[in-house]
């Protein structure tokens, strides 16, 4: 289970308010009511995210937090503190602080805050290990493969860890891009540092740049506070910009001079600041024919492609479509409670005659659909999902799901009026994505919560929050608790 340590000297509501957002049967809690007690715990717990007061009794927040960093620069630390828009929490997060939170908490920030954490904690821990043989990968994070080009990647992979040079990871969609990008940080003088990720994509030009680079208290309407960009965050660390190739023109020379020069200002300041940052970057568009093609900028190509490593497409990979097929059987078996030791030659043969245009992700997705239909130890023909044919299958039409535009959402709603922006966008997509997923599961909220990774409390929660309606299936059965 996830561990959270909270340190901060009340010892009654604001333990309770943890304690409620974050439910005993999925979390690991401890609380230190001192920085001497923090520390201790810090070093023999090993938790996974910590939740620090800037304020205790025997040393600040900040004294605190450089002993923390000098143990572990990669668990994120939440601060929290009383006064609003403090200068020592915004210094704290020059320093890495994962974020900071206002007391009184507020729940829905604190799950949000903290389970982003997490999700970086894991993606800092979990070994990005190769495995060519599926036998000999024991980690969730295993890069599985033995064809020829993936014994390319992985030689790319170990000549380009330990250089502190700029990497550029190419390849289709779905091909594991992500995955490449943590064994790189593993591998690398920066791997006790933090690593975090920006998807250049699923952000909206507007938002982009003050990820990023930050902004000054004033820079633009709804700017209330200063915020800390990506690039002094991660200080001493690497950072991975996925998709890359979406970034706006605009930004593409603010971006090339943080990589030649490890320096930027945020978003309506003056001062310039210095980092450290070792960026790697992906993507799945041709950014050598974009650049001339004038649709990207030549010169950032080059600085970033200092190094590249191309990804293959799973259609070109072989007898590593049955190595995968078969690690992620065996994965994903014991989170749906099945029993799965064999996969037919039959559900093989089907496997490979299909084209796979979204690589492993629509590989995992097509797997785990099969996983929850499925009863016995061998995954059969039957349990598949429809596969399209091999490159020839025309696309369905798109639902009115599907069709949402949400960046058009945004905009929209992007007014100097707005106030809860971030709430209103994450309801219109959790109505969206809550649907799918039990209409896919047939209104089985237990296997709902495992397909989304939620606890069964909260998947029920949003539900009612949302008057989202669920009817279930006869064809599913009963839902049950675990």
């Amino acid at each position: 289970m996830p561990r959270l340590l909270l340190i901060d000297d009340d010892k009654a509501i604001i333990p309770q308010q943890v304690r409620l957002a974050f439910a005993a049967t999925e979390y690991e809690i401890k609380v230190a009511p001192t920085a001497a007690e923090g520390l201790s715990l810090f070093q023999s717990w090993a938790p996974d995210v910590v939740i620090l007061d800037l304020r205790l009794p025997d040393s600040t927040g900040l004294e605190l937090f450089r002993k923390l960093r000098e143990i572990d620069r990669r668990t994120p630390v939440v601060f929290a503190t009383m006064t609003k828009g403090a200068d020592e929490a915004i210094e704290a997060m020059k320093l890495g602080a994962f974020d900071y939170l206002f007391k009184p908490l507020d729940l829905k920030e604190l799950q949000k805050i903290v389970g982003e954490a997490l999700l970086v904690s894991k993606r800092m821990r979990e070994p990005a290990v190769v495995a060519a043989d599926v036998e000999d990968s024991p980690a969730d994070g295993a890069i599985i493969g033995s064809c020829p080009q993936m014994r390319e990647v992985y030689k790319a992979i170990g000549r380009v860890s330990a250089q502190d040079v700029p990497v550029l990871i190419t390849g289709e969609s779905g091909t594991g891009k992500e995955l490449v990008a943590r064994a790189i940080y593993q591998h690398s003088a920066r791997s006790q540092g933090p690593f975090l990720v920006l998807n250049c994509a699923a952000i909206p030009e507007q938002l982009l740049e003050s990820e990023l680079f930050g902004h000054e208290k004033g820079a633009f309407t709804g700017a209330d506070r200063r915020r800390i960009g990506k690039f002094e965050q991660v200080n001493g660390g690497t950072l991975f910009l996925d998709e890359i190739g979406d970034m706006p023109a605009g930004l593409q020379a603010k971006m090339l001079r943080v990589l030649q020069e490890q320096q930027f200002e945020r978003v309506g300041g003056n001062e310039t600041i210095q980092t450290n940052v070792r960026v790697i970057a992906a993507t799945h568009r041709d950014l050598r024919a974009w650049s001339q093609a004038g649709k990207y900028r030549p010169d950032l190509y080059y600085r970033l492609s200092v190094f590249t490593i191309h990804l293959p497409a799973l259609r070109e990979r072989g007898n590593d479509l049955e190595a995968l097929v078969r690690y992620y059987v065996r994965r994903l078996s014991a989170g749906f409670n099945r029993e799965i030791h064999d996969v037919s030659a039959e559900t093989l043969a089907r496997l490979q005659s299909y084209n796979w245009p979204g690589n492993i992700r629509e590989l995992q997705s097509v797997l785990k659909q099969a996983l929850l239909h499925a009863s016995g130890d061998v995954l059969l023909p039957s349990f598949l999902p429809q596969l399209g044919e091999a490159g020839a299958a025309p696309a369905p039409a798109m639902s009115d799901a599907q069709q949402f535009d949400l960046t058009g959402f945004i905009s929209e709603h992007l007014t100097a009026d707005a106030t809860e922006l971030h709430d209103t966008v994450h309801r219109q997509v959790d109505r969206i994505l809550l649907t799918k997923v039990l209409e896919f599961t047939g209104g089985n909220q237990y296997q709902a919560a495992r397909v989304l990774g939620l606890s069964r409390q909260t998947l029920r929660t949003r539900l009612r929050e949302m008057k989202i309606q669920v009817t279930q299936t006869i064809a599913h059965g009963e839902d049950h608790d675990e």
